[in-house]
């Protein structure tokens, strides 16, 4: 069993992308999905400590364009952001990756993924 942690949703084309990466590479981890594991408020809170609800906050995909301007103009602030994501697992950007002893690494770039796994 690993320690390492792919987060998203199983039919994103971005996480298949990761996922194909990290088993090209025998890189061991556990593939969590949004929607069939769930995701808990604690969980997430860390994910926003770590990295901003911002960043977190996928504003280029559809689940985002699909709010109406008043949701979307709403999202102020951590609390409201989490409650969205919450509510939405859909809207948060992936994939996310964590392993133990370094930083999160959010979202998908091969050169990213190479320089991660690769520090010593």
């Amino acid at each position: 069993m690993t320690d390492t942690t792919l987060y998203g949703i199983k039919n994103c084309d971005t996480i298949k992308k990761a996922r194909r990466w990290l088993d090209d590479h025998h890189t061991p981890y556990r593939f969590h999905d949004y929607r069939a594991d769930g995701l808990d408020e604690a969980l997430l809170r860390q994910f926003v400590a770590e990295l901003g609800w911002e960043a977190l906050l996928n504003t280029r995909g559809t689940t985002w364009r699909k709010l109406d301007a008043e949701q979307r103009e709403s999202i102020t602030d951590a609390d409201k952001a989490v409650a969205l994501m919450l509510e939405m697992p859909a809207i948060i950007k992936r994939p996310l990756l964590c392993a133990p002893g370094k930083p999160m690494l959010l979202g998908f770039k091969e050169s990213s993924y190479e320089q991660y796994f690769n520090e010593v």
